[in-house]
């Protein structure tokens, strides 16, 4: 009875506040582009061609929200997919972002879809038209009519690389008649750290379907990926000298890309071969920041603005702001010192697990809840700093860029951070693949490396 109550309040909360929330969205996508492919997709409509893709298989269903989550998602499909050879792999996305970097790093065999809208009616048919053999959520992506239905069918679902925020334990811990049920229906989920293993495990995820076996972002940090861009052609061309010491702001928020310019702008007086890369979070908020940027005096240039033939004097560029996605990476390589954004003016925080793994010298604020473990181990062994305010901001890099022996052993801990807590994937894969086989699923006993 309980329960049937709070199914009906949940989806008169979640109608609601569809409702109210959809401009946003709908102007966030419409930024983002590209919103109108596959649009009814998201709200559980799939048309001939994917009907017939997946006609006489059994389906595997993963679920990557957005492009951090991709990028592990890849990495689990390419461990997983030669285990699993009578199964076809359907992964869906939420996001714009999200569907790009699928359709970039994954194979055209997998079927690549957006995740439905949590409406009981939209969930209903998508799950009907693939009725997978099982689901593996990546990270705590809780949507109840979605998981309901699922366990309705009979459908085992897993989640990897799970970890709860402060927030949201909170938020499942006081609405615990509504998800108490759910995680109680999680087949197997795999942990970042003791932790969260606690936490899920008081939130009614069953002790023995939890298990501890690392993030597994650090082995995604790992992914070999075609080279996208050449950073130092393009550098080059803009003007930048080949001896030129390089900080770049990556995944940056509202408000920090002012703050980096005018530090900038100040530390360029004692190191005249600084130059300055900013790569936000959201491509969409590129022109924003480029007037934050454009604010302080400094001159700047937009990475789709470069053409073949564009050519720049040293000197008459001070900043390139990326307003492309996909690429923080190789930007990252050619960086002499990085700042992880959303840790100064936003909460939550940016991987800093990809500049760590490149060896480079990371700095960021003290706003990292959503990666508080990694950055905590990071500061811990001098492989990263924390740095509270624009001021504090200013010092470390001035330290840091006048003394290249610290900023090296700085990378080369961050390095060691990384490489000790690899491992993760095939972990994860190994709770998997036992889950799989015990419900009668042909997982074989191994399967070639991924490369």
């Amino acid at each position: 009875m309980a329960a049937g109550f709070m199914r009906f309040i949940y989806n008169i909360l979640f109608t609601a506040g569809f409702l109210l929330s959809a401009p946003y969205y709908f102007l966030k996508m419409w930024r983002r582009g590209n919103w109108r492919k596959n649009f009814r997709q998201r709200f559980g409509h799939y048309g001939s061609a994917i009907r017939a893709a997946i006609t006489n298989s059994d389906v595997i269903w993963f679920h990557a929200v957005s492009v951090g989550e991709v990028n592990i998602c890849t990495q689990l499909i390419k461990a997983l997919e030669p285990r699993l050879p009578k199964l076809k792999i359907v992964v869906s996305t939420t996001t714009t972002t999200g569907m790009a970097e699928l359709e970039k790093r994954l194979p055209s065999h997998i079927l690549k879809i957006y995740y439905p809208v949590d409406f009981r009616r939209c969930v209903r048919r998508a799950l009907a038209v693939f009725h997978p053999v099982a689901i593996i959520l990546v990270e705590a992506e809780i949507w109840p009519n979605f998981l309901w239905r699922a366990g309705e069918l009979g459908i085992p679902v897993f989640m990897v690389n799970a970890r709860l925020s402060e927030r949201s334990y909170a938020g499942y811990k006081r609405w615990g008649l509504l998800f108490r049920p759910i995680f109680a229906q999680f087949a197997g989920v795999g942990c970042q750290n003791e932790a969260d293993a606690a936490r899920l495990r008081e939130l009614g995820c069953r002790p023995e379907a939890v298990r501890v076996v690392g993030n597994l972002k650090y082995d995604a940090a790992q992914l070999t990926e075609r080279r996208m861009v050449d950073v130092a052609a393009l550098l080059k061309q803009i003007g930048v000298p080949d001896n030129a010491q390089i900080i770049v702001g990556g995944s940056t928020h509202a408000g920090e890309e002012r703050i980096l310019a005018s530090v900038y702008a100040r530390l360029r007086k004692r190191f005249p071969n600084l130059f300055l890369v900013l790569v936000p979070r959201h491509f969409e908020r590129a022109q924003d920041a480029g007037r934050d940027v454009a604010s302080t005096g400094l001159k700047i240039i937009f990475k789709t603005q470069l053409t073949a033939s564009s050519s720049y004097k040293p000197g008459e560029i001070d900043c390139l702001i990326v307003n492309t996605t996909g690429e923080l990476r190789f930007f990252y390589e050619r960086a002499d010192i990085v700042f992880v954004g959303k840790s100064l003016t936003a909460e939550g925080g940016q991987n800093p697990i990809e500049p760590g793994a490149l060896g480079k010298a990371i700095v960021f604020g003290p706003n990292m809840q959503n990666f508080a473990a990694i950055a905590a181990e990071l500061v811990r062994r001098q492989g990263a700093r924390i740095v509270q305010n624009e001021a504090d901001l200013e010092h470390a890099l001035e330290e840091l860029l006048t003394d290249s022996a610290k900023r090296e052993a700085m990378g080369r801990n961050a390095l060691s951070v990384v490489q000790e807590n690899l491992g993760a994937v095939e972990r994860t894969i190994q709770m998997l693949a036992e889950n799989l086989s015990a419900r009668g699923i042909q997982v074989l006993s191994a399967g070639p490396k991924p490369h």
